[in-house]
């Protein structure tokens, strides 16, 4: 029996890990180089070029009827790009949305989708396509061979490497790509600015980027909107080529109403009415009363915003607009594209342009090439028929006799094999004296078509005032004013959380154990509350709903919580110890509620106090931050509010029932510490359990109450005068029946 043949062994054994880098490699240069970033010439992707060709080789130009695009696209993907028709015609429907592509280049017919949803657009089968007027510069001159054409993918098809671009397509509607390990972000700009900037890049090949950044003055995007970020800024950005610009809506006002008339690139409509919903839903914007959206054919972009009231902010609310929702939103730019030398880079303003400029020059050499190889072509021809026309019957005589005319007319009239095929197709109408004056007068045309050609091509000045007028030339005929404008805004700021709040009357209360509640109003009597079992009411202080409560515990911590946040009067309130975080053992004394500038009198039962802000009370740590310094075994006073009268007058009384008066100008003003001495406790009486029972500031008009137990002294401001003293003095000692003093308020 005979052996069966073996197997072929003929294969290539390689490691895996050089295997795997060398195909993660390859697929890497083919996502970059194939897929994901446009050349700088034509400043279009593989796809997009493919696409852009395929409609130009069906006939479906700017002035032709549009076309079925599921037709376009079937032929893009059978004859050129063999991938996901869904994913070619969304590149297709990108390449039509006026919204996406500041000059489309395609003329879409039917749903193409909206800025509310780019993706919405309808199938390919009932939407019908063109090539719009500007995709002509792309196109105009592709067969006079000024690319290089390269086999399909199946090698059946010619397709051009690179369109013969007449303007800088990549910058006039920039590009967006994801490769590996890099991407590029590249946002559209003015068709004129670019244009300029090119003819001074001409003109002037040191131009620097900040002379081109005169010309092109920053992105211009298709949706409009204002360009907020400075000119310093944008000029960091075209210098490094890569930074963020920052784009923002426009608005303006009609009546009491708020209208949004431009929105950012890509942004959704829809998406900041959700934004803006969202905050209202929350309660987070109390300064909007409805939204509406009002765009139509029209007016593309109105959004309508209601204020609540006419005293509403508006510049306010929009900063915070701006600032909370995508009507402001940073566009990030990366100039990451491929070069002539096929190799993928970031390059700045001047590089982009002088590349571009470069790839241009060389293809109108190439052009003008071609058409002087036709003009000596074509007149290589007419030298042999106007030959033929000054011999025409010894030439007639030779076709109707010889056999094989051709070789004999070459050697009787010395032609070369073309002109004696020419003269040989020659018709016989042709043979006519007024053909003879038309071939004459052809010559003469190309005669003066060649020498410029030549002279053009023989002058680098020369060709480069060609380059310069084509290029005014279409500026003209497709150009247009800039959308985005350059305007000069401060940040936007987001509103504080009290500045949102309806600043409606509130007061805010306190019970011993540290449970706190606010009731709606200033006509509630706290004391009449309900309180929990073995609780009682502590303090309670008058303010906005827009303002903080600031609270104070026994170890001279202070607090702050918006005063919105705390829950109502009518259940029982909860405990501050869910809030924050006191040290062990230490209970809240007091709170006080205001604006930020107003003052309070703050101190220990030490006889040892300050006047500060409110703002100094402030903090959003749980913890809370040290305000009085109290000594060991000390606890702190009700904090006392003060008014801004160079007459207020300080009254501090100890438990003993010593008072004293003074000016409330004698106490400094500190943002935290120990304070000064209110009034003097002697050591001895100190260590009997002396203290101070109260201190607050009354103002002239004001009265204070003196309380021992349940029994009150009322003093008015004049009945201070015969307590009164300098500060830290020990005081008079007040009437029989007030000697155990036990606190000290104001008169209602």
């Amino acid at each position: 029996m005979n052996n069966p043949t073996p197997l072929s062994t003929s294969f290539e054994q390689v490691p895996l890990r050089t295997y795997a880098e060398r195909a993660y490699l390859d697929y890497a240069m083919y996502v970059v180089l194939d897929r994901a970033l446009p050349h700088v010439g034509d400043g279009l992707k593989p796809v997009q070029r493919r696409i852009i060709y395929a409609m130009s080789e069906l006939g479906l130009s700017a002035a032709s009827k549009h076309k079925k695009s599921a037709r376009t696209i079937g032929d893009v993907i059978g004859k050129f790009h063999p991938h996901g028709d869904s994913a070619c015609y969304e590149a297709m429907v990108l390449m039509a949305q006026p919204f996406s592509y500041r000059y489309p280049l395609v003329d879409g017919q039917g749903n193409f989708g909206s800025p509310d949803d780019p993706k919405s657009f309808a199938a390919m089968r009932y939407t019908e396509s063109r090539l719009a007027p500007y995709a002509r510069t792309l196109l105009a001159e592709l067969g006079q061979g000024t690319v290089d054409w390269v086999p399909n993918f199946d090698g059946t098809l010619k397709e051009p490497k690179l369109l013969p671009a007449r303007l800088p397509n990549l910058l006039l509607n920039g590009g967006q790509g994801i490769a590996v390990g890099m991407a590029t972000d590249i946002p559209p700009h003015n068709l004129r600015e670019v244009v300029a900037a090119c003819v001074r890049l001409l003109e002037k090949k040191t131009a620097s980027v900040a002379e081109l950044c005169e010309h092109i003055q920053g992105p211009d995007f298709p949706t409009g909107g204002e360009i907020v970020t400075s000119r310093a800024d944008i000029l960091a950005v075209y210098e490094s080529g890569h930074g963020g610009i920052r784009q923002r809506a426009v608005w303006e006002r009609e009546g009491e109403e708020v209208i949004i008339t431009a929105l950012p690139h890509q942004v959704s409509p829809a998406k900041v009415l959700e934004q803006i919903a969202a905050q209202m839903q929350a309660r987070k914007l109390p300064l909007v009363a409805d939204l509406r959206d009002e765009s139509d054919h029209e007016h593309p972009t109105r959004l309508v915003i209601v204020p609540r009231s006419n005293r509403v902010d508006i510049q306010a609310l929009m900063d915070h607009l701006f600032a909370t929702t995508d009507l402001e939103k940073s566009v990030r730019v990366n100039l990451n594209v491929i070069g002539n030398d096929g190799r993928p880079g970031v390059r700045n303003l001047k590089e982009l342009l002088t590349e571009w400029l470069a790839f241009r020059r060389a293809t109108v050499i190439r052009r003008l090439e071609f058409r002087l190889d036709q003009v000596v072509d074509r007149l290589h021809v007419l030298d042999g028929l106007l030959i033929a026309f000054l011999n025409i019957d010894e030439v007639i005589h030779i076709i109707r006799t010889e056999d094989k005319p051709k070789p004999v007319l070459m050697e009787r009239f010395e032609l070369t094999g073309t002109q004696a095929e020419a003269i040989l197709e020659l018709k016989l109408r042709h043979l006519a004296r007024l053909e003879e004056m038309k071939i004459r007068g052809e010559k003469e045309e190309l005669d003066e078509e060649r020498q410029r050609v030549e002279a053009l091509l023989d002058s680098p000045n020369k060709l480069r005032r060609l380059i310069r007028d084509e290029l005014l030339e279409d500026a003209e005929k497709y150009g247009d004013e800039r959308r985005s404008h350059l305007v000069r805004r401060e940040a936007a700021q987001a509103l504080k959380e009290t500045d949102l709040v309806a600043a409606e009357p509130v007061t805010v209360v306190l019970s011993e154990q540290g449970w706190v509640r606010a009731a709606k109003g200033h006509e509630i009597k706290p004391v009449e509350l309900n309180y929990r079992s073995g609780d009682a009411f502590l303090a309670a202080s008058r303010g906005r709903s827009n303002q903080l409560a600031c609270f104070l515990d026994s170890s001279g911590r202070s607090y702050s919580l918006p005063a919105h946040e705390l829950p109502s009067a009518r259940s029982l309130g909860e405990p501050l110890t869910g809030r924050f975080s006191p040290p062990a053992g230490a209970t809240f004394r007091s709170l006080a509620i205001g604006m930020p500038e107003d003052r309070v009198l703050v101190a220990s039962d030490a006889g040892y106090g300050f006047v500060t802000r409110l703002e100094n009370l402030h903090t959003r740590q749980k913890a809370g931050k040290q305000l009085l310094s109290v000594p060991a075994g000390g606890d702190v006073l009700p904090l006392a509010p003060v008014a801004d009268s160079e007459e207020d007058v300080l009254v501090a009384a100890t438990s003993e029932g010593y008072l004293l008066a003074f000016y409330l100008s004698e106490l400094p003003e500190l943002a935290r510490g120990k304070g000064n001495k209110l009034i003097n406790i002697p050591p001895k009486a100190r260590k009997e359990g002396e203290k101070v029972a109260g201190a607050i500031a009354i103002a002239s008009g004001q009265d204070c109450l003196v309380w021992a137990g349940q029994r009150y002294l009322r003093l008015s401001w004049s009945d201070t005068e015969q307590y009164w003293g300098e500060r830290a003095q020990r005081g008079r000692k007040l009437p029989r029946g007030f000697q155990k003093v036990t606190k000290l308020t104001l008169a209602e």
